[in-house]
This record gives C-alpha cells, structure tokens and sequence, in this order.
C-alpha cells in the first residue's frame, strides 16, 4: 500500500479487516488501494464477467456469482465449478453478492470494480451501498480515486488536512459538520454536499438518517 494512505490508518484499516471482497463487473481498479484490498482479500467473489480479467491477471476467485451470461465461455468451462448461478432479474450481480456473504456470515465487506463503463450502472451500485447498510453489511465502495462509506446518523472519521469529502443525503436531517471548511445543511440534492474540505485529522457529520460520504485518495504520481 502507498505511503500516503498510512495517514489515515483507522480508516483505511478497513480495506485488511474485511472478510470478503467483491469484485464488480465495471473496471478493473488501478491505483495502490483497491488493489491492494482486492490481493489481499481473505474471501473473493467475482460478478460474473468480472471474473474474466481477474483470472486472467493470475488470480482464482472463491465464488462466482450472477446469471452467467457476460464471464467468457473458456472460463464458464474452466472454473464453472466456482460459478453461483442466480437467474432472477430483481437484483444487480453486485447486489446477489453482498447477499450471498452475508447469508454465510460474512458481514465486513469491500466493493472494488463497481464503477467506471456504464454511468448508468455506476449510479445504481453506489445508491445500493445504502440498502446493504440496512441490511446490516459492513461495507464500503473502493474507486481508484476514493472511498464510498454509507452511514447512519453521527459518524466521526479519520482524515488527512485539505482532504476532500463529499455528503450526499439520503433523507437525513438537522445535518451539521465539525472539522470540514463549508457548513452543511439537509441537501435535497446531490451535488449540494460535495467538494467540502477537512481541516484537520478528523471530522464529524452529525445527522438524523442516512447519507453517504465520499472521501478522495491522494493524487498518484
């Protein structure tokens, strides 16, 4: 892992404590974090198609799970004994997923691949962080330029100075924040609570409800 995360140990801590790891069928992480949470994933599970370039960057995932129909034929009959077919359409892959571990008591959980090709579905797999939250998953959405975190209420996190941290509501209220550079209030839109800044090592989002925290990894060379 990349000096510059070490800074903010206790948040990052989560990428090594997780039990499991899913990796999305959108584009293959890149930067020193998401990749380093994927290689050092205690459990794997891959969204179908997703576990096409996983393989073939010399890994074996333990589960892969979805409808089968976007992994490649040469892998469907090489690791097909690894493929968890769900066929119902209600779901996404990533969402199956989560569920699947957490039916096998698997509750601290990293998201990696989850955006990037389609923005269509890169939308969908962020809002869905908020439903596995209630589903009592543990989890976080690594991109190769931040960190998703779904949260409840007052939450305080480790930081960096001048680390920017995006909120977006989703219905929480009497929103007000400590250590951030612009006040908050009860966005009704998205765009209202993102690019604020910490001041300092750690900052608080005191609310009623739900939102989402986006926070951006440093720039790398």
């Amino acid at each position: 892992m990349k000096e510059e995360y070490k800074g903010t140990t206790k948040l990052y801590s989560r990428c090594t404590e997780v039990e499991a790891v899913v990796l999305a069928n959108g584009e293959y992480p890149t930067a020193s974090l998401p990749l380093h949470i994927l290689e050092s994933a205690p459990y794997v599970v891959c969204c179908d198609g997703g576990a096409d370039e996983y393989i073939r960057q010399g890994h074996i995932p333990n589960l892969i799970i979805g409808d089968g129909d976007s992994i490649c034929e040469e892998n469907r009959r090489k690791y097909g004994h690894l493929l968890h077919c769900i066929s119902e359409q209600e779901t996404n892959d990533q969402t199956k997923a989560v569920s699947y571990l957490l039916s096998q008591g698997k509750r601290r959980i990293a998201i990696v691949g989850a955006t990037g090709r389609r923005e269509d579905h890169t939308l969908g797999n962020i809002s869905l962080l908020m439903d596995y939250m209630r589903a009592g998953a543990d989890v976080c959405t690594y991109t190769d330029y931040g960190v998703f975190i779904p949260c409840r209420n007052t939450c305080t996190l480790p930081c960096r100075p001048g680390q920017q941290v995006s909120i977006i509501n989703f219905g929480a209220r009497r929103l007000h924040g400590i250590g951030l550079v612009y006040p908050l209030s009860d966005f009704t839109n998205w765009w209202q609570g993102t690019l604020n800044e910490c001041t300092g090592t750690e900052f608080t989002v005191e609310a009623e409800g739900e939102y989402l925290l986006f926070l951006n990894f440093p720039i790398e060379p």
